[in-house]
C-alpha cells in the first residue's frame, strides 16, 4: 500500500459554498468542487431530503434506544444471539445521535454548515458505524449459518465466540475507517454537498488496494465446496 502524494480535503469545497460559489440551492451545477462536477439539488429537493432525514433519525434513535433498554432490563432476553443485536443497536444509534443530526441540518439550509473538520468527522463516523453494523450482520449470519448446517445442537450458552465476533466488527470497521484521516483517500462532501463520506471520485493509482482475483475466485471456490459437502452430509442422515 502506498500513500498518495495528495490528498484533496473539503476545505476548497466549503469556502466555496459558503461564498456562494459551489453550494448554492437551485440546481445549479458547480465547476469548483475539488472532485468534479455535482448538481444542487432544488429547494424542493432539499425539503424533502430533509423531512426523510428527520423521520430516519428519529425513528432510528428511539428505536434503537427502545432495543439497548429492553435488552438492559430484561436478563432472558441476553442471549448470545441477541449480543450481535444488540451491537446493531449501539451503531445505528450512534450514527442517529452523532451523524444524522448535521446532515440533517445541512439539508434544511441547503449546504454544509459545519465546515471542512465537520465534513472529516461526520465520514468518518458515519463509515465507522456504518460498517460495524454491516459486519455485525456477516457475523450475525455467519454463525446462523453454522447453526443450522451443524451436527449438534447450538450452544445457547457460548458467549465467547460472540464477543470475538462483536469485537471483531469493530476493529475491522477501525481499520478501513482510519486511513482516510492519514492520507489514504480523503473524506469530503459527495452528492449535492450535505453530507459526506469516502472521496470516492478521487482516484490515484498509487491509492488503489487491490484483491488478488486468484485468491478471491479461490476462497468462493473453498466456501462453496464446504456448503455441498455439508449439504451432501445432512442428506445422507435424513435418507
Amino acid at each position: 500500500m502506498t500513500v498518495p502524494s495528495f490528498s484533496p480535503s473539503c476545505s476548497a469545497w466549503y469556502s466555496n459554498s459558503s461564498s456562494g460559489g459551489g453550494g448554492s440551492v437551485g440546481g445549479t451545477t458547480s465547476s469548483n468542487h475539488p472532485y468534479g462536477q455535482w448538481h444542487s439539488l432544488s429547494p424542493t429537493g432539499h425539503l424533502v431530503t430533509a423531512i426523510c432525514l428527520g423521520i430516519i433519525g428519529t425513528f432510528g434513535f428511539l428505536n434503537n434506544l427502545l432495543v439497548l433498554v429492553l435488552f438492559c432490563r430484561n436478563k432472558v432476553l441476553r442471549s448470545p444471539i441477541n449480543l450481535l443485536l444488540m451491537n446493531i443497536s449501539v451503531s445505528d444509534l450512534m450514527v442517529c445521535i452523532v451523524g444524522t443530526p448535521f446532515s440533517f441540518a445541512a439539508s434544511t439550509q441547503g449546504r454544509w454548515l459545519i465546515g471542512a473538520a465537520g465534513c472529516v468527522w461526520y465520514g468518518f463516523v458515519n463509515t465507522f458505524f456504518g460498517t460495524v453494523s454491516l459486519i455485525s450482520l456477516a457475523v450475525l449470519s455467519y454463525e446462523r449459518y453454522f447453526t443450522m448446517m451443524g451436527t449438534t445442537e447450538a450452544d445457547a450458552t457460548n458467549y465467547k465466540k460472540i464477543w470475538m465476533g462483536i469485537l471483531l466488527s469493530w476493529m475491522y470497521s477501525l481499520i478501513w475507517s482510519l486511513p482516510p484521516l492519514f492520507g489514504w483517500s480523503s473524506y469530503g462532501p459527495e452528492g449535492p454537498g450535505t453530507t459526506c463520506s469516502v472521496n470516492w471520485p478521487f482516484s490515484q493509482f498509487q491509492s488503489f488496494f487491490c484483491r488478488s482475483l486468484h485468491n478471491l475466485l479461490h476462497n468462493v471456490g473453498d466456501t462453496l465446496e464446504q456448503v455441498l459437502e455439508e449439504e451432501a452430509h445432512i442428506n445422507g442422515r435424513l435418507q
